[in-house]
């Protein structure tokens, strides 16, 4: 087994050698540069999306958005749907040809659990039994309803009956990493030199603002139906320079809205430009422990200025739907709750009433939003709102991806540009994100009485009881307090000729894993 590894790593870095000046098989502009390839770390849609290539959890997603056996073969649940015993593939193996046990999946999620991770998904690991506890020094690890009965049996004692749980397992949060080579190296595990990955694709190379190459897993279990033996991904986060790469041949794909907005209504009614609405949503964020809007007067008062509807048809136009809750429609069985929609003499009143009339005294406060043409847009038209309809100057902060998400996580703004999308079809993926104890809530406000209509939810198993209990949640987050302000739902985009490539297919949860494109064989 050692020489055949040995073997197989020689033949790696030949081939890694002599690939790197050629070019990949797949070329993809995602967007912007990762702020981390680290599982625990990722929030953002593009660090995800590159991270569920190198990293697989017990699940995984599939093109049609389903989440389906991963590095777990089956399992089983117990008659309570507490209790899931995992039982993991015997050709499960790292990246180095190591196998993959349940002890490695226990440490993983352990890890992510640890305050000095700093985890914004450790929530996400809260539904099993004593895990909340334990991210908050509480109770012993021994006390977490993980164990492994062997080398590849793996049983998980749940909080309370979660009937997404085996979607859960497919998020970057719940991925196995070598966390053996975390602790002997530190943040330097994901460099190419040193990385172990578990998912279908090995890291070659990573290039800042440049590109990321990935390169086919010899030793991941299903490396027989993963397509493309080398992916380059490229970082362009700019829509004139993306496009133009797409048009000249040097990209295949652009996932993402990163196009000119004067071409959209001539991409529209070409074949190579994919659209589809999926649970998503774009909303603002007020910083709600600092400056003016910790009063909810004037965040409603900001809220009841902006106009879904004309933002939908003056700036984004590639098929989003005007949003007026965070949860977007799609959800079965979901409605949201009726809100105040736009209505600026109320929002003028309010305004006054927090001791600004006219907007006058008002302090300078920023809106932050990361570089694109699209939220460049959205802000430019958003300040020239707020300056119309409250006599209010708002400074616009543009950032690069990497630093927008660092201010974001320390409150280091008065507005912030922001999205959100499911991770499984449920309203709590997107409301469980406000609690006062989610990394990914980045406002700084905390309610008790949003907490326990969360908690309530997640404990009540009539589908009708626990939707009534979020839309109350959604009522106190939206319109009472005015914590978010919703603008539109998401309409999925990618630029890919179909004669040439396949293995991508629309889905609400817009997953479109690379491992399953392929190029299709002209006749």
């Amino acid at each position: 087994m050692r020489s055949f590894v040995a073997i197989a790593f020689f033949l790696l870095l030949f081939t890694s050698c002599s690939q790197q000046s050629k070019r990949a098989d797949l070329v993809v502009i995602v967007g912007g540069e990762p702020e981390s390839l680290d599982p625990a770390i990722v929030t953002g849609q593009v660090d995800q999306n590159v991270v569920s290539e190198l990293f697989e959890g017990l699940t995984r997603f599939n093109r049609a958005g389903l989440s389906e056996p991963g590095i777990a073969a089956s399992w089983k649940i117990s008659s309570e749907h507490r209790v899931y015993t995992f039982h993991l593939r015997p050709d499960a193996r790292w990246s180095n040809g190591q196998p993959i046990t349940a002890n490695d999946v226990v440490a993983s999620w352990k890890r992510v659990l640890m305050p000095a991770t700093a985890s914004a998904n450790s929530y996400q690991l809260f539904v099993i039994e004593k895990a909340e506890e334990f991210a908050h020094g509480e109770v012993d690890f021994s006390q977490v309803g993980l164990e492994a009965l062997d080398s590849q049996t793996l049983k998980v004692t749940l909080r309370h009956p979660t009937p997404y749980f085996i979607d859960l397992c497919a998020l970057p949060a719940f991925a196995v990493v070598p966390t053996k080579l975390i602790e002997q190296v530190g943040d330097d595990w994901i460099k190419p030199q040193r990385i172990v990955t578990s998912g279908p694709y090995l890291m070659r190379d990573w290039r800042i603002n440049d590109k990321i190459r990935l390169q086919r897993n010899p030793f991941y279990w299903d490396h027989e139906h993963v397509a493309m033996a080398t992916i380059d991904l490229l970082p362009i986060s700019q829509a004139n320079t993306a496009y133009n790469f797409y048009a000249s041949g040097e990209a295949d794909m652009i996932f993402g809205k990163l196009f000119p907005p004067a071409l959209i209504e001539a991409l529209k009614k070409r074949s190579d430009f994919h659209s589809a609405c999926f649970l998503g949503t774009e909303f603002l964020r007020f910083n709600c422990v600092q400056g003016p809007f910790c009063d909810s007067r004037v965040r409603q008062a900001f809220s009841l200025c902006v106009d879904q509807h004309l933002l939908t048809k003056k700036i984004a136009r590639a098929g989003e739907v005007p949003a007026y809750s965070l949860v977007p429609e799609g959800v079965p069985g979901y409605r949201a709750p009726d809100v105040t929609q736009y209505d600026p003499e109320k929002a003028r009143h309010l305004l006054a009433e927090a001791g600004y009339p006219g907007g006058k005294g008002f302090p300078l406060v920023n809106y932050l939003y990361n570089e694109a043409q699209l939220t460049e847009g959205i802000a430019v038209e958003l300040q020239s709102i707020w300056k119309r309809e409250l006599g209010v100057s708002v400074l616009l902060a543009r950032q690069e991806w990497k630093v927008y998400l660092s201010s974001l996580n320390q409150l280091d703004y008065g507005i912030g540009r922001s999205s959100w999308v499911g991770d499984y079809p449920d309203p709590n993926t997107f409301l469980d994100i406000f609690t006062s104890t989610s990394g990914n809530n980045r406002t700084g406000w905390k309610s008790r009485a949003y907490d326990h209509l969360i908690q309530q939810a997640s404990v009540t198993f009539n589908p009708e009881e626990r939707f009534h209990l979020f839309q109350q949640t959604e009522q106190l987050l939206v319109q009472d307090q005015a914590v978010i302000v919703p603008l539109f739902y998401y309409a999925g985009v990618q630029i890919y000729d179909p004669k040439h490539w396949g293995g991508i297919e629309e889905n609400v949860l817009d997953k479109h894993p690379l491992w399953q494109v392929y190029k299709k064989r002209l006749r």
